[in-house]
């Protein structure tokens, strides 16, 4: 049996005679550029999270970037991260000349530990930006009590959560500004790069709307230095016509998790989602001892399988200049050696997932 791992061209086919004609629709139009598409996108992304505003942007990446322009996040300023991610997290920050401050992660469910965040705050500290890894958002009251208490903002990586809910609500709600991404490959994807910026307040908003178009707020009249930072009015077109269809989609990669769990009770350890939230299981991740020969033994059977992420942070190159290295955030170092994410999509079947489970079951 030959699995797919995350099945975009079946979810295409599913949805080509809706996809098709919004695509059609921006090309008679020829509107390329902040069409039509991008105000509707947005103002159906705010109906389906709750949250006020929504600017659509190019990535993932430019909205962590947005986000911390708006807050005005300066050289030398420090923002407390994970290192266990993907590493435009920290990398954002560097690049707006600040400092990523890591703490390592909670064993369990592998998001930034806020028992180590308060240890590490200063005078130079002005953000939290925790990131809700694998799809479920992370301890967000606690982070939150501790950014009050010391009057920091809170600014999520929800690159792989969007759709996700915190305590009854949608988890982009539980922050000062929540960015997302819509890669492919992401829970809800568009067909090249894209991503949203979220946020209640008012001032943020018309901040970032500017921001995103060179920090212009008419025509070759700039209030602030800002970027090329907008959505391509096609894939605003794709995600209108995926958007309706995300909800179900989230139910049914549930449906896909807990069938993997279920079958893998007492094998392998599996991942666990906190009672007060809900996830939507970007990746289904297991960890093991002996990942490689197992990655190499599936690979044989036709099933691919992913490593997110086999080095942490802060023993990439590109952070050197930190000082850090190998023991100082240990739960993250074991993490990244015993990781591996399965096949994950709505569109799994039973007959599929009951393979990879057998053959899996058969290499521990």
């Amino acid at each position: 049996m030959k699995i797919d791992f995350a099945n975009l061209q079946y979810q295409y086919q599913l949805y080509k005679t809706e996809i098709d004609a919004k695509i059609k629709a921006v090309l008679n139009k020829s509107n390329y550029i902040m069409g039509d598409e991008i105000t509707k996108l947005e103002l159906q992304l705010s109906k389906f999270t709750g949250v006020k505003h929504v600017i659509t942007c190019s990535n993932g990446t430019d909205a962590l970037l947005l986000a911390m322009m708006a807050m005005d996040i300066q050289p030398g300023d420090e923002i407390i991260t994970t290192p266990f991610t993907f590493i435009a997290t920290a990398e954002t920050i560097a690049l707006m000349k600040a400092t990523p401050i890591f703490v390592d992660i909670d064993p369990v469910t592998f998001n930034i530990d806020p028992s180590k965040v308060e240890a590490v705050i200063n005078e130079r500290t002005k953000a939290i930006m925790p990131v809700s890894l694998y799809g479920q958002p992370a301890d967000m009251d606690e982070i939150n009590a501790i950014a009050q208490k010391h009057n920091l903002k809170v600014i999520i990586d929800g690159a792989q959560c969007f759709g996700a809910s915190y305590k009854g609500q949608c988890a982009a709600q539980s922050c000062d500004i929540y960015t997302t991404s819509f890669f492919p490959a992401k829970p809800l994807g568009c067909y090249g790069d894209g991503g949203a910026v979220f946020t209640n307040s008012d001032e943020y908003a018309d901040m970032i709307k500017m921001l995103r178009v060179h920090g212009q707020y008419k025509r070759y009249q700039h209030k602030y230095l800002g970027m090329t930072g907008r959505m391509d009015t096609i894939q605003a077109a794709i995600l209108l016509a995926k958007l309706p269809h995300y909800a179900k989609e989230i139910e049914d990669r549930n449906r896909v998790a807990q069938a993997y769990s279920e079958q893998l009770e007492g094998t392998i350890q599996t991942p666990v989602v906190k009672t007060d939230r809900t996830s939507v299981w970007a990746q289904y991740t297991v960890r093991l001892q002996n990942r490689n020969l197992v990655q190499e033994k599936l690979n044989d059977q036709g099933i691919p399988t992913a490593v997110h992420y086999p080095m942490p942070l802060h023993l990439q190159e590109c952070f050197q200049y930190l000082g850090l290295k190998q023991g100082d955030f240990p739960i993250s170092e074991q993490a990244a050696n015993e990781v591996m994410s399965l096949p994950m999509n709505p569109f799994l079947a039973d007959k599929e997932i009951k393979y990879i489970t057998d053959t899996l079951k058969a290499l521990i």
